[in-house]
């Protein structure tokens, strides 16, 4: 059988989770800039899921949330943008065998970077938070706005997505 560290190579896009203090997962997403034995050079960004973790410990969240952040993939980690994010640049070595190192498309490394990148996180939280009434629809229409300017197809559909479960874009 083939082992994690064969499969990894220099240029490959990853997901990482590392479990912080709080027993709860950060996001890193990146390219691999080295491999060597069990260890990998990661440059991109780490994501710390800030809203969804003050959730999570005032007890305003259920079960799901609370999977999200301990075993977060490329999938679900949507999710956790939703609410307030940190984020800061990347570049550390990962060791396969001590964290849940994934690969992942370019298409979906684009998707996840772009969520940053586009400040998404800080626009549906915005239209979450606010009450029913005309600072809400500014916030929609701002949020519309932006998703109309984005050039990457695949996050423009995602951000659709989430905005049409969010039942924001009615």
């Amino acid at each position: 059988m083939f082992k994690k560290k064969s499969r990894i190579k220099e240029g490959d896009y990853v997901f990482a989770s590392i479990r912080s203090k709080d027993d709860l997962c950060d996001i890193v997403i990146g390219v691999v800039t080295g491999v060597h034995e069990h260890d990998i050079g990661i440059n991109g960004l780490i994501i710390t899921p800030v809203g969804l973790k003050n959730k999570i410990t005032q007890g305003k969240t259920g079960p799901r949330s609370i999977e999200i952040l301990k075993n977060p993939t490329p999938d679900n980690c949507i999710l956790a943008f939703i609410y307030r994010v940190d984020y800061e640049t990347y570049e550390d070595v990962l060791n396969l065998d001590n964290n849940n190192i994934v690969l992942i498309s370019s298409k979906t490394y684009s998707v996840l970077d772009g969520w940053m990148r586009e400040s998404l996180s800080e626009l549906i939280n915005n239209v979450l938070s606010l009450q029913d009434g005309s600072e809400k629809d500014h916030a929609k229409s701002i949020l519309k706005q932006r998703m109309d300017t984005l050039y990457d197809k695949n996050l423009k559909r995602n951000l659709y997505s989430v905005c049409r479960s969010l039942k924001i874009l009615t």
